[in-house]
């Protein structure tokens, strides 16, 4: 209920859907959310995980989250980042090697 929407290709509601369906085995671990209530959930968010990592790479195995609005999109004015998808309560969620389950309660904690 505090999420606005998904960006994931494995939706069938995704836009690229199709296409990933037709370019890839499997849609991956990467995926990103809006969160209701903006930058000011998405921070509140940030602060909350235990389990995910709050920082910027994809070098590791570990799971991360990030604030497009405070690191990749951080340059960008109000008109670049709605064409690029980006809203003030976007997070970006690359999945790591820990346990599924301990992963999705630390989402729902931070949710909470």
């Amino acid at each position: 209920s505090k999420v606005e929407r998904v960006h994931y290709p494995g939706l069938k509601s995704h836009a690229d859907h199709a296409l990933a369906k037709k370019q890839m085995r499997g849609f991956g671990s990467m995926l990103a959310f809006d969160l209701k209530g903006g930058v000011s959930a998405a921070r509140r968010f940030g602060d909350r995980v235990q389990l995910f990592l709050l920082a910027v790479s994809l070098g590791g195995v570990e799971s991360l989250v990030a604030l497009p609005l405070y690191t990749s999109h951080y340059n960008m004015n109000a008109e670049e980042l709605k064409r690029a998808g980006v809203s003030p309560g976007t997070i970006r969620v690359s999945i790591g090697v820990e346990d599924a389950e301990d992963l999705i309660a630390d989402l729902k904690q931070a949710l909470g």
